[in-house]
């Protein structure tokens, strides 16, 4: 599509040395001595932008759901976790000498399948002394002045109890306390609302037992009152903002490696993550003990962050929801089981059923489910992944049936499919050419490679069919010391060569249709990988460099795609230089995102042709840091942060500075 309302060329001149234009290690270059010059031209439209070109890979990896974005803050809730009492300690019991304490708990079980199969079985024998507490997830984050809402299904099976429910600061202060009688024979639900007077970093819930008897408990809860957007029992809500901060084109979920499992019985399963949360089957997180360097045995997924959710806060931010669901294969690193084919249909109903509980009329059954929760409208889904990283015949086998059932049952529905977890090499290529061959829509793509990988990589799609299937860059990020080493950093060398990296993506967007950075969230104290785009404790959470870089491309995306050359050729590392120019047709604004990987300042001038900018004013904004080991933190969260100035110019001549190491994204109004 041609947009002839701007008729004009665009020149960037920019200091550069010929001999400097072959390499893509910045660090070795000198200072430039002669000028070059870059062109646009704005009559030539290359192709549309998709408002799907940035967008958010979450995988509940790091304590990313239970622990951060799903804001309960009491650990094994239900008694549920292999070990019934992981995260809840009985301070003045004695296992061994029960009787002559003030009490003791035990878990029961009264179901060997299903959901919620244990309650607590309490013994109070003194009037007074006994509790239990809950250590949280790291600790409880407390703010000073915020009301937290404390619940528990309780029943009284012999005397009487009431239950004082505290929290404590870090040096067992009572910050809040409040009573709640217990009384009848029968499952009910108990609440109670709590201030604390102090702020706590790891804080802990602490439930004393006043009146002797037997009282059984069970689902012991406790949200902080600001969840996003005031729901009850929601999510965190700083979290979610600095998601909603990125205008995500897109939000992916829930992985990832957890889609697949390490067993098929181990495997995601959408379905047993709605309804009620109370009825959601608990399951262990196959990232538990997956990394020997942070192993994690109280890492479970209780699903109070499901299927609904995730389309509800997909909507909430403004993104396209894209699932991912097991194709029937665990992951191929762990057991690579695989479902018999004569029993794949279950897994192929889940993507059928999934697609009508987003989109189905509340007529239809799934379609009810998610009007029954609160959404009759439908949720919009428009795409939908098989399969997370798999590889080999198996995968295509089973592509290929699941391709058929969905295409047949909804035809505008598009599939993701997979090239594996690596960018290059045998099964890459097989999986590329059975996906061209069986012409697939959309194939992910996933690199965690070294910065120098992306600086030489910015080309990476220059090359790629245009008749063929389009690319998800599903999962990426420069490391610093090598994949998933715990040493790696979020600092300012991979944020600025996975910059560079983004302008190819960008300039390729007649093939590269989604893109996004993984993973996503980490705990400071409950991380498993690393690095990671976001970072948060119990009370605070930061962006990293790497996420400003991409809160840029995705805020100043446009949406159609110029062409920007020096010589006639593309600006892929030149002097250390990358460069993307698109239209912004809502804000009538030329949009260049310019990164200067090299380690010296450099100069240059525009002068238009053709129609001349609207005013003589442009908006230049900057993200840049000349130490390539720095990084942000929580005592310097915005250590590396865009700054912004206004640039003038006259006629149709501009003159600039881009500073070394920088990012830099530059907005200049047109008639």
């Amino acid at each position: 599509m041609k947009n002839k309302s701007i008729p004009f060329l665009l020149t960037v001149l920019f200091c550069s040395h010929p001999l400097l234009k072959a390499t893509t290690n910045p660090d070795s270059l000198v200072l430039p001595v002669k000028a070059s010059q870059f062109t646009v031209n704005t009559d030539q439209i290359v192709s549309a932008v998709q408002p799907t070109m940035y967008g958010i890979f979450f995988e509940d990896i790091n304590f990313g759901a239970d622990g951060g974005l799903y804001a309960e803050l009491v650990k094994n809730r239900s008694f549920e976790f292999d070990a019934p009492m992981m995260g809840w300690e009985q301070p003045e019991s004695d296992r061994f000498s029960m009787n002559d304490k003030s009490g003791f708990a035990v878990p029961v079980k009264y179901a060997e399948a299903g959901v919620n199969k244990n309650y607590l079985n309490v013994k109070v024998n003194a009037d007074k002394g006994y509790r239990l507490v809950n250590e949280g997830f790291k600790g409880m984050g407390f703010k000073q002045g915020l009301r937290y809402d404390f619940s528990v299904f309780a029943k009284q099976t012999s005397g009487g109890t009431t239950l004082h429910v505290e929290l404590l600061d870090e040096n067992n202060k009572v910050l809040a306390t409040s009573s709640i009688p217990i009384s009848g024979g029968n499952w009910k639900e108990y609440t109670a609302s709590l201030t604390p007077s102090a702020k706590a970093m790891k804080g802990k819930l602490s439930i004393r037992f006043e009146g002797k008897g037997v009282v059984d408990l069970d689902v012991i809860s406790l949200f902080p009152n600001d969840t996003w957007k005031g729901r009850p029992k929601g999510l965190r809500a700083d979290l979610v903002q600095l998601l909603a901060d990125l205008k995500p084109g897109f939000l992916r979920f829930p992985g990832g490696c957890i889609v697949e499992g390490r067993t098929l019985a181990l495997r995601y399963q959408w379905k047993k993550t709605v309804g009620k949360v109370n009825d959601r089957e608990l399951l262990i997180n196959r990232w538990n003990n997956e990394c020997a360097h942070r192993p994690a045995p109280d890492y479970f997924q209780t699903f109070g962050l499901g299927f609904f959710e995730y389309f509800q806060m997909a909507e909430d931010i403004g993104a396209s929801p894209l699932p991912i669901l097991s194709c029937g294969m665990a992951c191929q690193f762990n057991t690579a089981e695989l479902v018999p084919m004569d029993e794949i249909d279950p897994y192929v109903h889940d993507a059928l059923d999934l697609i009508e509980f987003a989109n189905g009329p509340v007529t239809s059954t799934w379609g009810k489910l998610r009007s029954d929760m609160g959404h009759p409208a439908p949720f919009n889904l428009k795409m939908i992944g098989v399969g997370n990283e798999q590889w080999g015949p198996e995968y295509i086998e089973r592509y290929k049936v699941f391709e058929k059932a969905i295409h047949g049952k909804y035809p505008e529905i598009k599939i993701v499919s997979g090239a594996g977890p690596f960018p290059e090499g045998e099964m890459f290529e097989y999986g590329w050419e059975e996906l061209k061959e069986l012409k697939a829509e959309i194939v992910d793509e996933h690199y965690y490679r070294s910065p120098q990988w992306f600086l030489e990589n910015a080309n990476r799609y220059d090359s790629y069919d245009r008749k063929g299937p389009k690319i998800f860059a599903g999962e990426y990020a420069a490391q610093s010391v090598a994949i998933a080493s715990p040493d790696n950093r979020n600092n300012w060398d991979c944020a600025l060569a996975e910059a560079a990296f983004m302008t190819g993506l960008e300039r390729n967007a007649d093939v590269v249709y989604l893109t996004s950075y993984a993973p996503l969230l980490a705990h400071s104290e409950g991380w498993q990988w690393t690095p990671d785009l976001i970072w948060f404790n119990n009370l605070e959470a930061y962006g990293t460099p790497n996420y400003y870089v991409q809160k840029l491309f995705a805020n100043h995306v446009g949406n159609q795609l110029l062409k920007i050359t020096e010589e006639g050729k593309p600006v892929i590392g030149q002097s250390g230089l990358y460069a993307t120019a698109t239209i912004d047709e809502k804000a009538k604004e030329l949009v260049f995102k310019i990164v200067n990987a090299s380690a010296f300042e450099q100069s240059f001038s525009i002068s238009m042709t053709g129609k001349k900018a609207a005013g003589t004013k442009g908006k230049l904004i900057t993200l840049a840091n000349n130490d390539k080991n720095a990084v942000n933190s929580f005592e310097s969260p915005k250590g590396i942060y865009p700054t912004e100035k206004e640039v003038n110019f006259t006629g149709k001549e501009m003159s600039l500075t881009v500073v070394p190491k920088s990012v830099n994204v530059l907005r200049v109004a047109y008639k």
